[in-house]
């Protein structure tokens, strides 16, 4: 039985957990991070001023907007949309596979043959698809993502469920009048938890790049919402006159995901000790 003692032994785990509770903690608190300014408004005045200049530490955008303001607010867009989009399909993924794994028979078959069909399309390209024919917005592309990656989940939940479905201790307490909402609550999902609780925590990375590419496209965020994905878009056209556009928030999803990536890996090591032989 893990504790929290273990974690700490970890120091990866410690050192990238704090780092990922201060991306947090930002994130929560970017109006004192930020001073109260607003990252929507700005002075066409002080449109794409350099980083620096009157107070604007990284500079302004084409609306005069504050880049640092907005890369600041940008964390509590992009995070709390890579959080919804993992646990969504960290859920919807969960309860699909053991569901799969423990009826089996035509309930699998179904539930399978549905997760080869979506398997079977680039899941990046099918996620603009569904994102395009919903609309561009954060709330879309979160579902464009959900339906194209629970499958992953799903499959995994399906195969762990399926090794323990005939172990003897399963058999007996079914055998002893156990109900099935009991066997899947009691045997099914502790089983296979921890393996997805590692597989959601090292997907937090890329689900932001997914999000970010898909707002960076053009079917996520939508002006003036300050997400990464959608600043890089607006900065795309300024590259050579004012880089610091695209550099800052670049750099902000750089930093995260390498973060959010490098604790992934740290709980994978402290829950599964094997991965590290």
């Amino acid at each position: 039985m893990l504790t929290y003692k273990d974690f700490l032994k970890n120091k990866q785990f410690v050192i990238f957990g704090i780092l990922a509770i201060a991306i947090i903690l930002i994130a929560v608190f970017a109006p004192v991070v930020t001073g109260g300014i607003d990252p929507l408004k700005g002075d066409i005045r002080d449109a794409l001023l350099e980083p620096g200049e009157d107070g604007h530490i990284w500079g302004t955008d084409k609306m005069g907007r504050d880049i640092f303001t907005r890369v600041i607010y940008g964390a509590r867009y992009s995070l709390s949309a890579t959080f919804a989009v993992v646990l969504l399909i960290f859920t919807v993924g969960s309860v699909f596979g053991v569901i799969a794994g423990y009826f089996g028979g035509w309930i699998d078959a179904v539930l399978m043959r549905i997760a080869d069909m979506m398997l079977s399309f680039p899941g990046l390209v099918l996620a603009l698809a569904v994102a395009g024919i919903m609309g561009a917005s954060i709330k879309n592309a979160i579902i464009a993502i959900t339906l194209v990656s629970w499958t992953k989940y799903a499959r995994l939940a399906r195969s762990l469920v399926m090794k323990i479905r005939n172990r003897d201790y399963v058999s007996a307490a079914i055998v002893t009048g156990s109900k099935t909402p009991y066997m899947i609550k009691t045997y099914m999902f502790p089983n296979a938890l921890p393996t997805l609780i590692i597989t959601a925590a090292t997907d937090i990375g890329s689900m932001m790049l997914e999000l970010a590419g898909m707002s960076f496209l053009g079917f996520g965020a939508t002006p003036p919402t300050p997400e990464w994905g959608y600043m890089l878009n607006e900065g795309r056209s300024y590259m050579g006159t004012a880089p610091w556009l695209m550099i800052y928030p670049g750099l902000a999803i750089f930093l995260v995901v390498v973060v959010f990536n490098m604790l992934g890996d740290s709980i994978r090591d402290v829950m599964d000790p094997r991965s590290q032989k």
